[in-house]
């Protein structure tokens, strides 16, 4: 096969990906659902095999799961899946945190407090998506000064499979005023030079789960016994 038909077939691999991410992102496959392979390559005007390569990324990541001789399902967002991704983010991003001391600098916390009082003006604008991408922002401010590449595209990944299941488009009131609160502790701890500090609040307290544990029942709908 020609390069040229290689770049042509990851291009459409990609595509179908994103289409199927925003599917689930919008809820219009729902969790619990099984995805009709053979009326979704048609609808597509596509082969099966890029459909596959989508899906077998789409598992890896966590959004579907392949069962034998039943299909491709859509994965259900529990409990103990958010309990396990804020384990994985809290202590990846307090790492980062923890190290980067050298490489955040007044700049840095001038953008974080910026865009933290965005994230304020957003809750009371009633802005969700405005809110929402300003927040992975925030976070990205130091996440942005590791150098290791699958420890950024880890975190990236974990905060999907926790936003699109499908994502929320309305305010918890609540837990994005506590939120930012937390945002401006860890921005005057980093401001007085007490970057390990910092770390361990972001690891213990804004990404704990049993913190976070009231809202985070009550904005994915779930049983907090």
């Amino acid at each position: 096969m020609e390069g040229r038909d290689i770049l042509r077939l990851k291009s459409l691999r990609e595509l179908v990906y994103e289409h199927l991410h925003q599917a689930i992102n919008s809820g219009n496959l729902e969790p619990g659902s099984f995805i009709d392979q053979k009326k979704l390559a048609a609808e597509l005007g596509i082969s099966r095999q890029p459909l596959r390569d989508a899906l077998i990324q789409l598992e890896l990541e966590g959004f579907v799961t392949v069962l034998p001789r039943r299909g491709v399902q859509v994965r259900r967002l529990t409990l103990d899946d958010i309990r396990h991704l804020y384990q994985v983010i809290g202590a990846l991003e307090s790492d980062v945190l923890k190290h980067a001391a050298v490489r955040i600098g007044e700049a840095q916390t001038r953008e974080m407090r910026t865009l933290n009082e965005a994230m304020v003006a957003a809750i009371e604008a009633a802005d969700f998506d405005a809110y929402y991408d300003l927040n992975l922002a925030f976070h990205d401010v130091f996440l942005n000064t590791s150098d290791n590449p699958l420890l950024l595209r880890t975190v990236r990944i974990c905060k999907q499979r926790l936003y699109d299941f499908p994502r929320e488009r309305r305010f918890h009131r609540e837990w994005e005023i506590s939120s930012t609160g937390e945002h401006a502790h860890i921005i005057d701890l980093i401001e007085r030079f007490r970057h390990h500090e910092a770390a361990e609040y972001l690891r213990d307290e804004h990404w704990s789960f049993d913190v976070q544990r009231p809202y985070i029942t009550a904005y994915y709908h779930m049983d907090a016994s």
